[in-house]
């Protein structure tokens, strides 16, 4: 039987290498931003719990990070719940689909949804947000490469869903989220990140026309372990990593 002092250095091992592969990314990060003539504290890490037990995700936030990303509903307040009673509040991202059915769920429960996928979960959303009198914000989901096992906008879509996601009330439309293509060179990703460039500033565009009196657009959120140094060269603000962090996944059934 494990001792209480066998427990803590198992705990204290994995804060330990977490923080180490947390700082190992953060370097990267800020090479890949000084590189393309940015200032590497306007490039944010959100660390990816997605699958992980609850135990990851106390170490995580043992280990300095603040912004969490899930892609499950349930695991998200599951994990919130836990790590509230430990007195431990990160940010919460949601960045997995969101299904309408579950929006009443995540009201006042994430800092930031990135899958705002169409129009009719925004409006669901929106409509949530109005009945609990707070403002969610979201980003605009969109699918650079068009692709059919992606969620999101296609950029040809993009600019008129963008204007009624704007007017919808209860929201506050903070910017993009994108995924690339999957590629054996991550260096191929690029094309598919400066697309997503140009549709932020579109966005940020369409905003100071539509609703200049609300924050403007700041988030552009793109790029996971495999591709976050090119996604930072186009531009990321916000990157998401999972593995780099804390190692394979387990496997989900």
């Amino acid at each position: 039987m494990a001792t209480d002092q066998t427990v803590a250095n198992a705990e204290s091992e994995l804060v330990t290498q977490i923080r180490q592969r947390a700082a190992a990314v953060r370097h990267r990060m800020d090479e890949a931003a000084r590189a393309a003539g940015r200032d590497p504290a306007t490039v944010h890490l959100i660390a990816v719990t997605k699958f992980f037990p609850p135990e990851v995700a106390i170490a995580a936030c043992a280990a300095g990070l603040t912004e969490l990303g899930e892609n499950r509903v349930q695991e998200m307040l599951a994990k919130q719940d836990v790590l509230s009673e430990k007195g431990l509040k990160p940010n919460w991202h949601l960045i997995g689909t969101l299904q309408k059915n579950k929006v009443r769920h995540v009201i006042g429960r994430t800092a930031l949804i990135h899958s705002g996928e169409d129009l009719d979960l925004l409006r669901e959303i929106s409509r949530r947000s109005q009945s609990a009198s707070c403002v969610t914000k979201v980003l605009l989901q969109i699918n650079p490469a068009c692709e059919e096992t992606k969620h999101g906008f296609r950029p040809d879509e993009f600019t008129l869903a963008a204007q009624e996601a704007l007017m919808l009330p209860g929201l506050q439309i903070d910017g993009i989220m994108a995924m690339a293509p999957l590629l054996p060179d991550p260096s191929g990703t690029t094309p598919f990140f400066r697309m997503s460039a140009q549709l932020f500033e579109t966005l940020v565009d369409l905003h100071d026309r539509i609703c200049p009196g609300q924050p403007k657009p700041s988030v552009l959120s793109m790029g996971m372990s495999e591709d976050f140094t090119q996604a930072i060269t186009c531009g990321a603000t916000h990157i998401r990593i999972g593995t780099a962090i804390f190692g394979p996944r387990p496997t989900v059934v």
